[in-house]
């Protein structure tokens, strides 16, 4: 997106928002899918191995999640807060200028 058209419409900080979401929602499938690679394992070695990449994708997904907590772009323990923000969000989408 031209950086005038971003700086004009605040798009700029939606975007970092919108990457780090995506990033998030990718450490989630992330983490779900070692979960059950781990528990589908043939054999001891390969269990620990998917652990120990499971552990990484947990890590992962804290650090995320702890830097859009700080942003103020995830409300992980206030739901209604959650659900408020979703709602401006879709509002925003829904109200961009179509180029």
């Amino acid at each position: 997106m031209n950086s005038i058209v971003e700086n004009f419409t605040g798009m700029n900080a939606m975007s970092d928002q919108v990457i780090a979401t995506d990033l998030l929602i990718s450490a989630k499938s992330g983490v779900r899918n070692y979960a059950m690679a781990v528990t589908e394992a043939g054999t001891p070695e390969i269990k620990h191995t998917l652990t120990r990449h499971l552990e990484e994708a947990l890590d992962m997904h804290e650090k995320i999640s702890n830097y859009m907590v700080s942003k103020g772009w995830y409300h992980a323990y206030d739901t209604k807060e959650q659900i408020q923000l979703n709602l401006q969000n879709i509002n925003t989408a829904m109200n961009l200028p179509t180029l």
